[in-house]
C-alpha cells in the first residue's frame, strides 16, 4: 500500500505542471518503468491498464497563472496535495520521485520517503509518472483545437525551437508561463489580438459570439483542471451530438455542458438546460460510451455557467 508520486511538466513554456498519485494495492502491471522511457502507445495502453487495476488514483493539476503567481516550487507543494486529495484507500508510506519532499511542512511529510529513479524501481510511482503523462500530454494536444499555430501536440509545451518561432510570430497565450526566463520579456507585452486574450482590465469587448463562447469554455475548463479534473476531450463532435468538455474526477467521466451568459444576473444559464436540452445531453453521453466501448465506469452529466466579461464561472452543476 505505497502511494507513488510523481511530477510533469516542470520545465515546460506552456501548459500545467501536474502531479500524479497512485496506490496499486499490489496489482500487478507488466512494463512499469518512467513514463519518458515509453513510447506514446505503450504510455497510453499502461494508462488504461493502470486505472482499472490500481485501487486509487489522483492527478493534481495547477495551471500557468498559479505557476506564475506562487513560483514552481509552491505549484509542486500545491500539486501533490490536490492529487493526493483524490486517493480514496488507505496507505501505509509515501515514495516521491527524486530528492525534495513536496509535502515538507505538512501532517504526512513524516510518512514519505524521497528517492532518486523512485519512477523506475517503485511499480506505483511508475504508475504515477505514466499516468501524469498521459493526462498532461492529452491535454496540450487538445489545445491545438484552440490556438492554432503552436502545434502543442507535437512539443507539448516545452522551449523548442518550432516552439519558439510560433511565439515570436503569434505571441504568447493563456498557457504560457512568463514567469519562466524565456517568456519573461512577454509579461508586460499586449496578448496577440489573434489569440483573443481579454484583459482583466480591458473595458471594452468587441469579439464575435464564437470567440465568447470559446473563452467561456477556456474558463469552464480551467476551472474543472484546478478542482482536479483531467481533461479527456474538448468540444466532441459528430455528426448526430456534440459535449463541450469530456473530463474524469474520482473514477466518474463528466460530461459538461458549458452555458455563458452576458451578465450574472440575467436568466440563461441554468434555466436553459430544458428536458429536451436534457434529452439531448443524455443522447450525446450514451453515443460517446458506444463510440469509445466505455461500459464500466460511472458517467455523469454537468453543466457549469459562465457569466460576465472577463468570464467567469458562476455555477457547477452536477446533474
Amino acid at each position: 500500500m505505497i502511494l507513488g508520486i510523481d511530477e510533469v511538466g516542470r520545465g515546460p513554456w506552456a501548459g500545467p505542471l501536474v502531479i500524479g498519485a497512485v496506490v496499486l494495492g499490489g496489482a500487478n502491471i507488466d512494463g512499469l518503468t518512467d513514463s519518458k522511457k515509453l513510447s506514446k502507445k505503450r504510455r497510453e495502453l499502461l494508462d488504461i491498464e493502470i486505472r482499472k487495476k490500481a485501487l486509487s488514483i489522483g492527478l493534481g493539476w495547477v495551471n500557468a497563472d498559479k505557476i506564475d503567481e506562487i513560483g514552481l516550487s509552491a505549484s509542486l507543494q500545491l500539486a501533490t496535495r490536490l492529487a493526493i486529495e483524490q486517493i480514496s484507500v488507505a496507505y501505509h508510506e509515501i515514495v516521491i520521485d527524486g530528492t525534495v519532499n513536496f509535502l515538507y511542512g505538512t501532517n504526512k511529510q513524516k510518512f514519505v520517503t524521497t528517492m532518486k529513479k523512485a519512477d523506475i524501481l517503485i511499480p506505483s510511482v511508475s504508475a504515477a509518472s505514466i499516468v501524469a503523462k498521459v493526462a498532461r500530454d492529452k491535454f496540450m494536444a487538445s489545445q491545438d483545437d484552440i490556438y492554432k499555430g503552436y502545434n502543442f501536440k507535437n512539443h507539448v509545451g516545452y522551449g523548442t525551437a518550432e516552439h519558439g518561432k510560433a511565439i515570436e510570430k503569434l505571441g504568447v497565450t493563456k498557457l504560457h508561463r512568463l514567469s519562466f526566463a524565456p517568456l519573461k520579456k512577454y509579461a508586460n507585452t499586449t496578448p496577440s489580438k489573434v489569440l483573443r486574450i481579454i484583459s482583466e482590465n480591458s473595458k471594452e469587448y468587441n469579439i464575435s459570439t464564437k470567440q465568447i463562447g470559446d473563452d467561456a469554455e477556456d474558463v469552464a475548463m480551467n476551472y474543472l483542471i484546478n478542482v482536479g479534473h483531467e481533461i479527456i476531450n474538448r468540444n466532441w463532435k459528430t455528426k448526430y451530438c456534440e459535449i463541450d468538455i469530456v473530463s474524469m474526477y474520482k473514477e466518474t467521466i463528466y460530461f459538461t455542458e458549458v452555458k455563458y451568459r452576458k451578465k450574472s444576473n440575467q436568466g440563461g444559464g441554468l434555466a436553459a438546460i430544458t428536458p429536451k436540452k436534457l434529452r439531448q445531453m443524455k443522447f450525446a453521453v450514451e453515443f460517446y460510451a458506444l463510440s469509445n466501448n466505455i461500459s464500466d465506469i460511472n458517467l455523469r452529466l454537468s453543466v457549469i455557467v459562465v457569466s460576465n466579461q472577463p468570464p467567469k464561472v458562476e455555477n457547477f452543476l452536477k446533474v
